[in-house]
């Protein structure tokens, strides 16, 4: 059987591109939402005015496209760290995290992905059980915030070679009950759980109740239809269970450029899709 999974693409690979015409493109090959990396936007969100804000959901809206959310939240502005002994950084990082909390808002609400390693992991001679009760803790008192606007922030887990805080569903599964907020719950990438014990299929089942979002990607980056991994066994969990969430394609590696990634990217996921 098929089944009608909403695919969106992260647009850092049209970076540099105008916005509407991203936008185009991305609808005329064939998604249905997008989903953002706000430095695509500007390198600080907080200088985003609301005329600003409510023009680009007005192109997105008039393309045919869905706000899906926000992505890669800590690339900019440079020098931020959520877990950092350093308490005023630790203070100004996640207040930038509440402003994108603001955009992700004001763009028509949506998830927020959490992934951004170099600025979660542990620094400034802090332990591991250190920085991540840090990060449990800065989610657990943006929830509300969150919650305020109609956003969900996903904890993404990520394998040990890029951060030592939060690296498998396990783990996010035991955060996310610790922090009791159906704001904050977690999701999967398949090139980022690449270093899981189980099968990736097992682990979607296991969790699909706190798994909000799903990115896909081949194991070294690259875009689907690229390589060898093979998407169907998650695809016909995530059919079975009917995921009403968005199946998201983020790239690595963008040296085949934009249109090709995203073109070749949806057409050979949705044949895929055709055989389960």
């Amino acid at each position: 059987m098929s089944y009608p999974f909403r695919q969106a693409i992260c647009n850092e690979v049209f970076q540099g591109w105008d916005f509407a015409e991203q936008c185009r493109t991305i609808k005329r090959l064939g998604y249905a939402g997008i989903e953002i990396a706000h430095f695509t936007l500007a390198d600080d969100p907080a200088s985003l005015s609301p005329a600003r804000r409510r023009e680009l959901a007005d192109i997105m809206a008039g393309e045919g496209l869905e706000f899906a959310g926000l992505h890669w939240l800590m690339v900019a502005p440079k020098g931020l760290h959520v877990t950092t002994p350093d308490a005023a950084l630790r203070t100004r990082s996640w207040l930038h995290i509440a402003t994108l909390i603001d955009l992700c808002g004001d763009l028509g609400g949506g998830k927020m992905i959490f992934g951004s390693p170099a600025q979660r992991k542990s620094t400034g001679g802090a332990t591991k059980q250190e920085a991540t009760a840090r990060y449990v803790d800065g989610l657990r008192q943006a929830a509300a915030h969150a919650a305020s606007r109609g956003v969900t922030l996903l904890m993404e887990p990520l394998p040990p070679h890029d951060t030592d805080v939060l690296n498998t569903l396990e783990e996010a599964a035991a955060y996310v009950a610790a922090i009791g907020s159906p704001a904050v719950q977690t999701m999967y990438d398949s090139h980022n759980a690449i270093r899981e014990a189980e099968p990736h299929e097992i682990l979607v089942e296991r969790y699909f109740d706190i798994i909000k979002h799903v990115h896909v990607n081949e194991m070294d980056g690259k875009h689907p239809g690229t390589s060898t991994w093979d998407f169907k066994p998650v695809f016909r969990v995530l059919a079975a269970k009917g995921y009403q969430g968005w199946i998201s394609m983020e790239a690595f590696d963008f040296s085949a450029g934009a249109e090709p990634i995203a073109g070749e990217s949806i057409q050979y996921l949705q044949a895929e899709i055709k055989k389960l």
